[in-house]
This record gives C-alpha cells, structure tokens and sequence, in this order.
C-alpha cells in the first residue's frame, strides 16, 4: 500500500463545475503514489480548468496556442524569502490540469477516465521532482516510473495501445 509523504499538503482548485471529474482526495492518493519514497514533505496546487484557461496558459508559459492535458510550474523560490503562513517546503509547485483535453483523450485512446486523471497526476508530480522526456532516454525512464507508480495504485499501463 502506497503511504506517501509524511507531510503532505495537496490544495485542488476546480476553475469549472465539477461534474465528472474526480474528487480532491483521489488527486492527493495519486500525488502521494507519486512522492512515496521520493520526498518526506510536499506543498503543491492542483488547479482544473477549462479548455479556455489551459490554452490562454499554455500559449503564455510554453508558446504554443492550444490546450494541453497537464502543466507543471515548479516552485522557485529565493533562498531567505519567507513563505506564507500555512506553505510549507519543499514547496513543490502547481499543477494545472485541462478537464476537456483529459476527457477527449481518455474517449480517443480507450482509457477510463479515472485513470488517465491518475496518469496526469503522477506525470505531472513528476515533472514537478525534475523529470523530463526532452530525449528518448529520459521518456523511457519517466515512462517507467509513471508505469510503475500506476501499477502500486492497481492502474494499467498508460502506454499501451488499446
């Protein structure tokens, strides 16, 4: 059974009705798969959104003008700034996730949707320790761990052609 970190704190912000898409106790079992034996502490957003907002931000941070599934922002802070009150470190950073793009890929590729959710988490948890796919070396690596974590939550493969 995954335990996860022993600090965790998940705050899930839905920018759209939430009908269909999973509760925030299910984003935080799915980040803490994602952290177990990786990181003790973690501070992280999850915010999901609409297909408007998930393409005005990834036009923005990553110049490309559509929406995509999941976006990472890793935390960047300064050494000796003081945090907020409640934030605790290692802050990690946001999530945003595009409710739309996730329920039309799920439907294209034959997945549940719960599990393409779960898949998106992880990923982007991921992204958000440092992982990356920018070469085929590091997407298999990814790729393996994403598998990996999926399977402990009783998940199949992400990567498999339905």
């Amino acid at each position: 059974m995954t335990r996860g970190p022993a600090l965790l704190e998940v705050t899930v912000g839905y920018a759209l009705p939430r009908a269909g898409i999973p509760a925030a106790t299910s984003f935080r079992k799915w980040v803490a798969a994602a952290l177990d034996g990786r990181i003790r502490e973690a501070d992280l957003a999850i915010r999901i959104v609409d297909a408007k907002e998930g393409r005005a931000l990834n036009r923005h941070y990553r110049g490309k003008d559509y929406a995509t599934n999941v976006l990472s922002f890793p935390a960047e802070v300064a050494e000796g700034v003081k945090l907020p009150k409640g934030v605790r470190m290692p802050l990690l950073g946001d999530l945003v996730i595009c409710a739309p793009v996730v329920a039309r890929e799920a439907k294209e590729q034959g997945k549940p949707l719960n599990d393409h959710y779960a898949h998106l988490t992880v990923h982007g948890t991921l992204h958000l320790l440092g992982w990356d796919h920018e070469d085929e070396r590091d997407a298999e690596c990814m790729e393996k761990l994403e598998r990996e974590i999926l399977a402990g939550l009783g998940i199949e493969d992400p990567y498999l052609e339905r």
